[in-house]
């Protein structure tokens, strides 16, 4: 379901439950109105048996009979009264009581007739007129009270009652908002992280399963760019990787001139020796030529094996061992660019979970950077060893060249930033950092113009590796 189809149901519903309360809050209210109304009435209808009461007490105190045409009075605007409200009370106070207090009003004019009949009166029918009075009087204020003590109850009830109903309706928005931008603020931070994670140069798709809302428009369109991302990337550090070729060349070229050069010797002076040459010799002649042929072969394909793609294959492996594999690969060149390679190892170092073409493809990117920054003369130092702590292993290239200007140094771990203009692309370090962050590691860089370069790879000490991108290779220039 789309957000917004989300959120006009979530109105709805919002809406829905406010409708529910007014209805609810309207019948009770209307209920409320009807027993005030009779409240009201009876009140009205108490004053006039009140009045009727008190000419009742005159009548027997002072013996005037012009009391009773008052008592009368009265009596036919309660009769009236009753029967103009009966409706109204009858819902207020139910068909029993009000024909109970309409029979006691009835008991009291039956008195009085007899009274007025009579035109005296014995002490018998004034105890009669009397009671017939307090009933009434009795069953009028009973209701009254009765009803106030309802309508009393009934305001209570319907306060409790709209305080559950609102606190349910605020529990089921407080549910619903949760659970709603719960899920947008987790598919918010699974694309923050992707972004930050394309920004580094790791083009990793976000797993998981994807919402079809826009949200999940949203994580779709990011996975098919960091495909892309990743397509054009891989092809830029190939091109970069076969540019790179040019320079491994000419170190190449001057390594492979030694054997051949020896080749060519050897085979002259066999040609020229051959007849007065022993077959002992003969063979040792051919050997000389195998071991020179094996040497270029080794050149060869150490070159070969730089130029080809790679995929991630993560091993346990000895980095001592595969910085004298990266020196000797790039030896041609510091040969060539009259630089020297000093390593200075730690002993005992553990053995560390890597992809060993990559972490080699840093080092020589690393190597190349230095020897760049250098003139003949120069030098290159890697140092290893463990941290304090024994957790990360120390990698350090260090470099005597031309260093870098303080104000760059934060962003050389940029993609496309460089420090050689248009010579260098400004893609290695940033597949160098990658790299080491895929594998759960660190790099830095210390450096100031004039005063050389020293880069600090850390490599965690640890069999768990997470997040590891089997696209970055690889190789490139500061």
């Amino acid at each position: 379901m789309k957000m917004v189809h989300k959120i006009i149901l979530g109105n709805v519903l919002v809406i829905l439950f406010i409708a529910m309360g007014y209805a609810f809050s309207s019948q009770k209210f209307d209920l409320l109105q009807n027993k005030l109304n009779f409240v009201e009435v009876a009140d009205s209808l108490n004053a006039t048996l009140l009045m009727m009461r008190l000419s009742e007490k005159n009548y027997f105190l002072y013996k005037d009979a012009s009391d009773l045409p008052l008592i009368r009075t009265d009596l036919a605007k309660s009769v009236t009264a009753l029967n103009d409200e009966k409706k109204d009370m009858i819902r207020a106070i139910g068909e029993a009581n009000f024909n109970a207090l309409e029979s006691s009003l009835n008991g009291y004019e039956q008195e009085i007739a007899k009274l007025e009949e009579a035109g005296v009166y014995t002490e018998e029918m004034q105890a009669s007129l009397r009671e017939a009075g307090r009933e009434l009087r009795e069953q009028s204020a009973s209701m009254v009270r009765l009803e106030r003590e309802q309508a009393n109850n009934l305001i209570t009830d319907s306060r409790k009652a709209l305080l559950y109903f609102f606190s349910f309706i605020l529990l089921i928005a407080l549910t619903s908002t949760y659970f709603f931008f719960s899920k947008m603020f987790r598919s918010l931070r699974r694309i923050e992280k992707a972004a930050n994670s394309i920004s580094r140069g790791n083009f990793k798709k976000i797993k998981g399963k994807i919402s079809k809302d826009e949200m999940g428009s949203v994580m779709a369109a990011i996975n098919s760019m960091c495909e892309e991302l990743g397509t054009r990337h891989e092809q830029l550090i190939q091109s970069r990787k076969l540019a790179s070729m040019g320079v491994l060349t000419a170190g190449v070229a001057h390594e492979l001139g030694n054997p051949l050069n020896n080749i060519s010797m050897v085979a002259q002076n066999f040609i020229e020796l051959y007849p007065h040459l022993p077959e002992a010799e003969r063979l040792e002649y051919m050997n000389t030529v195998l071991q020179e042929c094996e040497r270029i072969r080794i050149i060869v394909q150490n070159l070969l094996d730089f130029s080809k793609p790679k995929t991630a294959d993560f091993s346990m492996a000895d980095i001592n061992g595969l910085i004298r594999h990266a020196c000797k690969l790039v030896q041609n060149m510091l040969d060539v660019s009259c630089i020297e390679c000093r390593l200075t190892l730690g002993e005992n170092l553990p053995l560390l979970l890597m992809d060993r073409n990559k972490i080699e493809e840093v080092l020589i990117n690393l190597f190349t950077n230095a020897m760049h920054a250098m003139t003949c003369g120069g030098f290159v130092s890697i140092t290893t060893s463990l941290d304090e702590k024994g957790d990360y292993v120390i990698i350090e290239v260090a470099d005597n060249g031309s260093g870098i200007s303080e104000e760059y140094l934060p962003q050389i771990f940029d993609p496309f930033f460089s420090t050689k203009g248009t010579e260098g692309t400004g893609l290695g370090l940033s597949i160098s950092y990658s790299i080491i962050k895929n594998h759960n590691g660190k790099i830095d860089v210390k450096s100031r113009e004039g005063g050389g370069t020293i880069f600090v790879i850390s490599l965690p000490v640890s069999k768990e590796r997470e997040g590891t991108d089997e696209r970055l290779p690889n190789h490139g220039d500061r």
